[in-house]
């Protein structure tokens, strides 16, 4: 074999052993590029209230100091986060109707369910308060919607599939009323649009606590019932089964768990509306 022929099989087994690995290099740099969404953001289904509140705003620059995992935030009513995770379209949820939550999990779609924290709901009104509630039933929700049925005074309802709507619809079912007319009005949106259309048209609605005192400045709506053990308002969090899809970040979903539930982050979550309301906003409870 001639010198030059050497030198040439030299050269062809120089470049083959370089592009093998410049292969390996840009599948490797591939995984990585593939991997490092997942670790870097989750995406979170919530519902209105805890991004409304100015809660979320307030506790996730935390999380992500500590993780170094960016929270991608999608505030909905908690009936269309439930279907966010059981579509596979979000890594883990924080919503408050409990009994769809458990089924929600029973059914496969998420992992496991835990309490994070509880406020309250209240019924809200014009200060005129046109049923006299105040008086006749501060402190009785079913009276009270009674009250405002029977004069078919306006009731603006969500009619958004939340948290909120679920319950406030539990509450007419058991009062044995089914809300109909041109006096219940449904604005099909989250919890600070159905406030303001409540203000405007100088309505009653039922809002949970937090929302209601984050935009109170701006409405011209009074407290009218409120204390009734019926309003309690619990939230929990749902890592969604990563089985539905292989763009779920369960890693990601979990350190948020663990975070949310830690003794620092509940404590974060009491602390969170004392300095600007007087009061905290939500109770942390949970219980690992």
């Amino acid at each position: 074999m001639s010198k030059k022929r050497k030198i040439f099989i030299a050269g062809l087994v120089i470049m083959l052993v370089l592009s093998m690995f410049s292969g390996c290099a840009n599948k490797n740099e591939k995984a990585q590029s593939n991997k490092e969404p997942k670790q870097k953001s989750i995406i979170l289904a919530t519902t209105t209230s805890t991004e409304n509140s100015g809660l979320l705003a307030d506790i996730l620059p935390d999380f992500t100091e500590k993780t170094g995992i960016d929270v991608k935030v999608v505030a909905v009513g908690t009936g269309k986060a439930l279907a966010m995770g059981r579509d596979g379209e979000a890594d883990v949820l924080l919503v408050h109707a409990k009994a769809s939550e458990e089924e929600f999990v029973n059914e496969g779609h998420g992992t496991e369910r835990f309490d994070v924290m509880y406020n309250d709901f209240v019924l809200v009104g014009s200060k005129d308060d046109k049923a006299n509630l105040k008086e006749l039933s501060p402190n009785d929700i079913f009276r009270a919607l009674s009250i405002i049925k029977e004069n078919e005074c306006k009731f603006i309802t969500r009619g958004d599939d939340s948290g909120t709507h679920k319950k406030e619809l539990s509450y007419w079912k058991s009062n044995d009323i089914t809300p109909e007319g041109d006096w219940y009005i449904s604005t099909g949106q989250g919890m600070g649009a159905t406030l303001n259309v409540a203000n405007e048209s100088l309505g009653y609605t039922l809002t949970d606590r937090a929302t209601y005192l984050s935009m109170k400045e701006n409405l011209d709506l009074e407290i009218i019932v409120e204390g009734d053990e019926k309003l309690f308002n619990q939230y929990g969090v749902i890592p969604v089964n990563p089985d539905k899809n292989n763009k779920i970040n369960a890693e990601g979903a979990k350190k948020f768990v663990e975070w949310i539930l830690s003794e620092e982050t509940q404590k974060l979550i009491s602390e969170f509306g004392v300095d600007k309301f007087g009061q905290n906003l939500f109770n942390p409870n949970a219980n690992k």
